[in-house]
C-alpha cells in the first residue's frame, strides 16, 4: 500500500512539473559555427521563441562531423525538452554516408523554420565573374582553384556533386566547420570559391566582401536580380532543383507531449513575427513554419531525395534501400 501511495505521489509530482514546463532555462545546440545560416537563423528566432516560453534558450553552437556531433548530444540526453537540436538539412543523410545511426526520422520535429537557396561565391579578384566562366577558367587551370567545403554530406558538396554530374572539375577541396568560417576564409583569400547558402552570403556580397557566381536554382531571386541560375550554364542541372538547405527545431523522440505542443506553439508564433519573417526574405530564405504532420512529410521526402543524391554521386557509403528509403 505504502508503494502504491508512493508511486501516486511520484505521478503526480511529474505532471504538476511537466504542467509547469519549461520551469528552467532551454538549451538550444546549433549544428553549425557562428555566423553560418542555420546559426543566423536559429538566433533570429530564438527571442520570439523565448517570449512565449517565458525562459532563456541558451544557444551554444556545437561543430564537426557534419553536424552529427551536436545531433549525437541532444539524442544522448534526456527527452525532457529541455535540449533542442538546432539544425539543417544534413542528418537526412547521415545513414547513407555511415556518419550515424540516425536522422529526423528518428526525432520530434517541432518547426520546419525556412529554406535557403545555394549558390556559388567567389573571391572578388577571381578571375571569373559567371558560371560558364568559372568552368571554364578551372578547365583551363586543373587543380588551382581551392573550394570551401563543409565535409561530405554538407551542402558544398551536394551543389559540387550535381555540378559535377555534368561536367568534369579538377579542383583542391577545403574543408571547414560550416559556411560561417569557410566565408571568412574566403574573404582572407585562403579560398577561392565557396558554395554557400544565400542567406548566409548575401551581406557580404552587397557589403562588397565577395562576389556572386551563380544561384544554385532554375531562376533569379529578387534579392540579387543580376545574378543568374545555374540552369543558364548547366540547363540539365533543372532535374535537381529546386534543392537547398532546411532550418528547424527537433527534440528527442519520446519528449512528453505537453513539452512538444508548447515548443510548437512557442516557435510557430516566432515564425510568424513580421520582424522575423522580414529579415529572412530580406536575406534570400523563404519560411516554411511546418511542424506536425506537414513537417513529417516534408522531411520524408528530402531524405528521399538527398540519400539518393548522394547515393548516385557516389560517396555514399550505403544505399538508401538498406535503410527502406525510397526513390524519388
Amino acid at each position: 500500500m505504502k508503494t502504491l501511495i508512493s508511486a501516486i505521489a511520484g505521478l503526480a509530482l511529474s505532471t504538476s512539473v511537466l504542467a509547469d514546463y519549461p520551469n528552467k532555462d532551454i538549451q538550444g545546440i546549433i549544428q553549425w559555427g557562428a555566423g553560418g545560416s542555420t546559426d543566423t537563423v536559429m538566433r533570429s528566432v530564438s527571442p520570439y521563441a523565448e517570449e512565449v516560453l517565458g525562459t532563456d534558450i541558451i544557444l551554444t553552437n556545437r561543430t564537426g562531423g557534419v553536424g552529427a556531433i551536436a545531433t549525437k548530444l541532444v539524442n544522448a540526453k534526456k527527452a525532457d525538452g529541455y535540449t533542442l537540436l538546432m539544425g539543417a538539412e544534413n542528418p537526412q543523410m547521415y545513414k547513407v554516408l555511415g556518419l550515424a545511426n540516425l536522422d529526423y526520422s528518428d526525432m520530434i520535429p517541432i518547426n520546419v523554420l525556412a529554406r535557403g537557396i545555394p549558390m556559388f561565391v567567389a573571391q572578388n579578384d577571381a578571375p571569373f565573374d559567371t558560371m560558364q566562366e568559372m568552368i571554364d577558367y578551372i578547365q583551363a587551370n586543373p587543380g588551382q582553384i581551392k573550394v570551401g567545403s563543409t565535409g561530405k554530406g554538407g551542402l558544398a558538396s551536394i551543389v559540387m556533386a550535381m555540378v559535377e554530374s555534368e561536367v568534369d572539375l579538377d579542383v583542391t577541396t577545403v574543408p571547414y566547420n560550416g559556411d560561417g568560417p569557410a566565408l571568412t576564409a574566403l574573404q582572407g583569400g585562403a579560398i577561392d570559391v565557396m558554395p554557400a547558402v544565400l542567406g548566409a552570403a548575401i551581406q557580404h556580397i552587397n557589403a562588397g566582401r565577395m562576389k556572386a557566381i551563380t544561384l544554385v536554382d532554375d531562376q533569379v531571386n529578387p534579392v540579387l536580380p543580376d545574378t543568374a541560375a545555374i540552369t543558364d550554364a548547366l540547363p540539365n542541372l533543372a532535374k535537381y532543383l529546386p534543392f537547398g538547405p532546411f532550418f528547424g527545431v527537433f527534440v528527442k523522440q519520446g519528449t512528453p507531449e505537453e513539452a512538444v505542443t508548447k515548443l510548437t506553439e512557442a516557435f510557430a508564433q516566432g515564425a510568424n513575427k513580421a520582424e522575423f519573417q522580414r529579415l529572412m526574405e530580406s536575406r534570400g530564405y523563404g519560411i516554411m513554419n511546418l511542424s506536425g504532420q506537414p513537417a513529417v512529410d516534408f522531411l520524408e521526402n528530402y531524405r528521399s531525395v538527398s540519400s539518393w543524391l548522394v547515393h548516385d554521386a557516389g560517396f555514399a557509403k550505403h544505399s538508401p534501400a538498406e535503410f527502406d528509403i525510397p526513390r524519388p
